[in-house]
């Protein structure tokens, strides 16, 4: 179940500033914990899936590494790791845009403090910046189911962040990747990035935001956090964590997205490409 609210219905301190927030983090499944040792055991286990597609200029990518780094370190993110129950999350960081290419920045890291948080944070910051071609969300999601099984720290929740600036046009079609990742439990929220005005040259879609919505996110309390203002890019990420590690409950009652047709075609960025390309 998807859930849509607004900005004014969650409450987070200091950290909503500068995105449109669709859904709200919830817990998952925990039967693969059962038989785990608890001191293995982390509140989240949560995949930051970034889009360095040609789509996105440097300055993007740029302020993007940023705005991931500083959240991590950010007292509100330090203090909702602090109201956890175990206190501490692990989280894996890579990046993304053909279906056949995906980079590690950041292999599985438990954050529990300060310390680790700004460890976390110099890594991902002194990693050189690097743009590829294409881009396959689907691709994304497949590489990211198994490092859950390959995580040593076993989470309350599984969480995959994915954050990109495109419709998928490359690899499978999303829906089935999408699928996939849920019926194993897995939440996908996501991260449209939609600072710039739809380009052909690009091959920007109009309303990314509600492609990810009924094309890219699931599980419960799956939701969407949009960027539509370039001087809020690291206001919304931020807000985008502390939702998926927090797990807050909104200010006021919300109403579950009914079962639809999508609003947008979940294969547009292949029709783009397909009309384009003539492949």
């Amino acid at each position: 179940m998807r859930w849509c609210i607004s900005i004014g219905a969650v409450l987070i301190a200091g950290a909503l500033a500068g995105g449109d927030v669709a859904g709200l983090a919830a817990p998952g499944p925990k039967h693969h914990l059962a038989d785990k040792d608890q001191a293995a055991t982390v509140d989240v286990e949560l995949i930051l899936a970034v889009d360095v597609s040609y789509s996105m200029d440097m300055d993007e990518l740029a302020i993007q590494r940023e705005g991931y780094a500083q959240a991590l370190v950010s007292k509100e993110f330090l203090q909702a790791l602090k109201s956890l129950p175990n206190g501490k999350v692990a989280i894996t960081y890579f990046e993304w845009a053909a279906s056949s290419d995906q980079k590690i920045i950041i292999p599985w890291r438990v954050i529990d403090g300060p310390e680790t948080a700004d460890a976390v944070a110099g890594e991902i910051l002194k990693t050189p910046i690097r743009r590829a071609s294409r881009t396959s969300i689907s691709g994304a999601i497949y590489f990211a189911m198994p490092l859950f099984d390959e995580n040593p720290y076993h989470g309350l929740r599984r969480v995959i962040d994915i954050s990109g600036d495109g419709p998928n046009n490359n690899g499978a079609p999303v829906l089935g990747a999408r699928d996939e990742a849920l019926s194993k439990g897995i939440v996908i929220n996501g991260l449209p990035i939609m600072v710039k005005e739809p380009s052909y040259s690009t091959m920007d879609i109009d309303n990314l935001d509600w492609y990810y919505e009924d094309c890219v996110i699931g599980g419960p309390g799956s939701f969407v956090v949009s960027i539509k203002d370039r001087e809020k890019f690291k206001e919304a990420i931020r807000t985008k964590l502390l939702l998926e590690v927090a797990g807050r409950t909104p200010a006021r009652p919300v109403v579950p997205v009914a079962e639809k047709e999508p609003r947008v075609s979940c294969l547009i960025g292949e029709k783009i490409w397909q009309d384009r390309w003539g492949r």
